[in-house]
């Protein structure tokens, strides 16, 4: 389960239960995301005790993007087994605010900022 593309790169751990982003997501609308939405979503419907997303070298995310993640939270939320983390960078100026709001949408969410 691995995306790679010139401006970003997302791929599934399954030894640390971790999907990673690095780069920058900037695509328009949710057909682009697609791809995305397919891989979390495969990792939702194998139900892991937990999964963690890193986030830590996604430089920019757009609104399309953080609504992906919104639901892919809250597709999370509803399967009451699986454990939520989330982690990301102080030095990326979105993910203080925006990844908060996760929290909101999965109180159990725990987020790791550093």
């Amino acid at each position: 389960m691995d995306i790679k593309t010139e401006d970003y790169s997302i791929w599934y751990d399954s030894v640390t239960e971790t999907a990673i982003f690095q780069g920058s997501l900037r695509l328009s609308g949710m057909e682009e995301y697609a791809p995305i939405v397919k891989l979390l979503n495969d990792l939702v419907d194998s139900e892991p005790p937990t999964i963690t997303l890193n986030l830590r070298e996604l430089e920019f995310l757009n609104s399309s993007g953080i609504n992906v993640l919104s639901k892919f939270v809250i597709n999370v939320r509803q399967k009451e087994s699986i454990q939520m983390i989330v982690q990301g960078s102080k030095n990326i100026p979105w993910q203080s605010k925006s990844l908060k709001n996760l929290q909101r949408l999965m109180p159990s969410l725990q987020l790791e900022l550093a």
